[in-house]
């Protein structure tokens, strides 16, 4: 059984829903896409954790704070919310992308609250120049004319592997509604606080004193197996998981293997100690 309830953070009024039962987890999404991305995971994840899902800023049902907003004031909304459902002990955080980016700021901001750390398709470099032409280009069209069909075109062949989009029309559904539904204004200041301003986190990775699983798709332009292999190693206690055919969106392309990745992380790595620690 789930309770779903709106709390009022510092990005705005947020969507959260509650599931399953045990020790409590967080997980947030990746841009374009709401909490329905998880959809395929909670089932068996909510067996072993309490997920909390946050449906973050400007997507879904979550509004936004009114202006430009961080990385750093997206981790404060998180301690808001668990704040608000009287969550004190540490969480396991699990983020999609933008998830995981939000992640990293959380763990770093919020030691004491972080019990392990999953990220699945999270990118820690800013964009490149050729990335931030492309984004700059696909929000002037969605400004001019909304969610044209290219521009969900756009959006399917970046998130989805090729054998996803092929052979899994639901997920390709998902995505492209997810944008159509999405208020426009929302959505654009979404990606450009978010995407557009990303800031370097690899210089935060040696801080993130927990459990940390870095899992890409094997399809991921943007966040290849050996960049993600690399910043794997830079974490104090950091591991790598390549999943194949996938991209950005792990959860939903091969809910299969990251549930299983994920549970084997949480009984291998994650204790019942303060933070995380072993």
């Amino acid at each position: 059984m789930s309770e779903r309830s709106f709390i009022d953070t510092v990005v705005g009024r947020l969507a959260v829903r509650v599931e399953g039962q045990g020790a409590p987890a967080v997980l947030w999404h990746s841009l374009f896409v709401d909490e329905r991305s998880w959809r395929r995971v909670t089932a068996e994840l909510a067996e072993v954790r309490r997920l909390v899902t946050i449906t973050g800023p400007g997507h879904g049902e979550s509004s936004d704070p009114g202006g430009r907003y961080d990385l750093r004031q997206c981790a404060r909304a998180a301690a808001e919310v668990l704040d608000a459902l009287g969550v004190a002990e540490p969480v396991d955080w699990v983020g999609n992308a933008w998830g995981g980016h939000v992640g990293i700021r959380f763990a770093t901001a919020y030691p004491r609250r972080t019990r392990s750390l999953v990220t699945l398709g999270t990118p820690v470099q800013p964009l490149s120049a050729a990335e931030r032409a492309r984004t700059h280009a696909l929000l002037l069209a969605h400004r001019v004319l909304g969610p044209a069909g290219f521009i969900l075109d756009g959006v399917v062949e970046t998130m989805l592997a090729p054998a996803t989009r092929a052979s899994d029309p639901e997920a390709v559904a998902l995505v492209r509604t997810s944008v159509t539904a999405a208020d426009r204004r929302l959505l654009r200041n979404a990606v450009v606080s978010i995407s557009l301003h990303r800031e370097d986190l690899g210089a935060l990775l040696p801080g993130v004193a927990v459990p940390t699983l870095m899992i890409t798709g094997e399809q991921h332009g943007g966040w290849t197996p050996a960049q993600a292999a690399a910043a794997a190693t830079r974490l104090p206690d950091g591991r790598v998981a390549v999943v194949p055919d996938a991209a950005y969106l792990v959860p939903l392309e091969q809910p299969g293997a990251v549930v299983e990745l994920v549970r084997r992380f949480w009984t291998s790595a994650v204790t019942e100690a303060p933070g995380g620690r072993r």
